[in-house]
């Protein structure tokens, strides 16, 4: 039997007395088994010393708070400091998620999804990095998915060790409130001072995170000048977010948005309706609204997530006119964040991920009408739709035309809208990419899906074979994705000796980086589709406003 030493005895015991456990002694699925692993040396930070573990050569620290708990009187106001200690406090294990749906979404096509304990207690990150001495490396914040409702950011998927290890970079990957306790807009209500800042306080927490790294990171061997904000899907949409936010500036100098993108927020007027809906559901006046704050978390969770459901409640950030002054990338792009270069990319067949996945092949009349909700419901503009995408794609499928002409005109679109705006800001360049590799799990149903391009922008193929397959190919191209990646954090420039030379983005010839089985710049390869898709986009709009 292997001797346990006086440091590691101190080590577990310190976990055992948190109530923590390891995989091997009955631990739940978030739990880490950190036995017969090195040690940090301390970091100081300005809250205390932190000691984290050292695997694969990368020093890790889980949990680490950047704020104070939003329980009791901190519920629904912007982050509070959080209280310093004394002694060295071990961060072996994952912090708290944020309170979000109990039954979701936990897909059954994968799952990298720890699904650790929520409360809220819950304002922590985890800090990634190669070496401990002050140091000049690039800092790489990820921000989660599960848009601004669920998620968290110890998902197995988002480990930062192997970006760390390989592209000497320090990643931060970040937890904040979400939903009803992130984004629930009380400032209107009448209540006082005490709530004007009671908006945004989800994304008020990752402004809290940067501000921490800031302070601190250089102790962990980063350059608090040199910090790049990226993530995916709902991730983006909080990167976009922050790039309008007054008290963001500063706080961030590279931008990359996956899949993702806030064009628009809430306005102050429907927030405001949704919220006294709210209220009125737990039988509360608005003159009552320190009551909020007393109620069990839990009754609170049970009353946004019951039925009937309340349209436009705390679905994501408001216009408030404070921490979010105009709409993040609407009419043009926010020049707060005018001198911050940006990259955003999609992924070819973004919906192939739903559960259970799209079929092989689609019957004709199922395509049309879904293709037929993308043209505002015109018959025959949807059968033009299809010939074009059959013209331009030669032997494309069925469930094919739906796929990429849908995530064409959504997620792909924000991502060319995005790079068009912030080009014609003139500041800072922007690059643009399109993810094309397809997946052989389930059968090659999923193809180029929602999500897949993470582990290849993470270096974690290994850790997502459900995602990925396992296919050799996979390395070389989350060489060439990941080291893009980094050389953007470091430089604001995604070329790199393995790259082919990525041209910053110009709304004339519209490079595009492609990666795919053959990783490539393309000069506007999908013209003809978006200008149609465009076109119909803006008939939208105009028959909107107009009625």
């Amino acid at each position: 039997m292997r001797q346990v030493d006086r440091r590691e005895f101190v080590g577990w015991s310190a976990l055992a007395a948190a109530g923590l456990c390891v995989e091997g002694f009955g631990a739940p699925a978030w739990a880490q088994d950190v036995r017969g692993l090195p040690l940090t040396q301390a970091v100081q930070t300005a809250s205390g010393r932190l000691r984290g573990v050292v695997r694969y050569g990368v020093n890790q620290f889980w949990g680490v708070p950047y704020a104070a708990s939003t329980a009791g009187a901190n519920r629904f106001m912007p982050p509070a400091k959080v209280t310093a200690w004394s002694g060295t406090r071990d961060c072996f294990q994952v912090g708290n998620r944020a309170p979000q749906d109990p039954d979701g979404p936990i897909s059954e096509v994968f799952s990298l999804d720890r699904q650790e304990p929520m409360g809220e207690d819950c304002l922590n990150l985890n800090v990634f990095t190669p070496g401990l001495e002050r140091g000049n490396r690039p800092v790489m914040v990820w921000l989660h998915g599960g848009g601004f409702a669920g998620g968290s950011g110890n998902w197995l998927l988002y480990e930062g060790t192997n970006l760390a290890r390989k592209e000497d970079v320090v990643m931060v990957s970040v937890t904040h409130r979400l939903n009803l306790f992130g984004f629930l807009y009380l400032a209107d209500l009448g209540g006082g001072e005490k709530w004007a800042n009671s908006s945004n306080v989800g994304m008020q927490d990752v402004v809290a995170a940067l501000a921490w790294i800031k302070e601190n990171i250089s102790a962990f061997g980063g350059n608090p000048g040199n910090v790049t904000v990226f993530g995916q899907s709902g991730g983006g949409s909080k990167v976009t977010t922050l790039m309008a936010m007054p008290s963001a500036k500063g706080l961030i100098h590279r931008a990359i948005a996956m899949s993702g993108a806030q064009v628009r927020g809430a306005t102050r007027e429907n927030a405001t309706r949704a919220a006294e809906q709210f209220l009125g559901k737990l039988g509360i006046k608005s003159n009552e609204l320190d009551r909020v704050q007393q109620l069990p978390w839990k009754q609170l969770q049970d009353a946004f997530f019951s039925e009937p459901r309340i349209q436009g409640l705390a679905g994501g950030p408001v216009v408030d006119g404070r921490s979010l002054p105009r709409d993040q990338w609407y009419p043009d792009a926010p020049a707060v964040s005018a001198d911050v270069p940006l990259m955003m990319g999609s992924t070819e067949t973004e919906d192939a991920w739903s559960d259970p996945p799209p079929p092989l092949q689609m019957s004709d009349d199922e395509m049309l009408t879904r293709v037929r909700r993308i043209v505002r419901n015109d018959e025959a503009k949807a059968r033009d739709f299809i010939a074009l995408y059959r013209k331009t794609h030669p032997g494309i499928t069925n469930t094919d035309v739906w796929l990429t002409m849908n995530a064409d005109n959504s997620r792909r679109a924000n991502a060319q809208l995005l790079n068009e705006l912030k080009t014609a800001q003139g500041k800072a360049p922007s690059y643009l990419y399109y993810f094309a590799w397809r997946s052989p799990v389930h059968k090659g149903q999923m193809k180029a899906y929602h999500t897949l391009d993470i582990p290849f922008a993470l270096y974690n193929i290994d850790q997502a074979a459900s995602m990925t397959g396992a296919m050799q190919e996979r390395y070389a191209l989350a060489h060439k994705m990941s080291a893009a990646f980094a050389s953007f954090a470091r430089s604001g420039n995604p070329n790199h000796a393995d790259l082919p030379n990525w041209p910053a983005f110009n709304a004339r010839t519209y490079p595009t980086m492609v990666f795919g089985n053959e990783v490539k710049v393309l000069n506007d390869p999908n013209r003809e589709e978006r200008l149609a898709l465009k076109a119909i986009r803006e008939l939208g709009n105009t028959t909107t406003t107009a009625q």
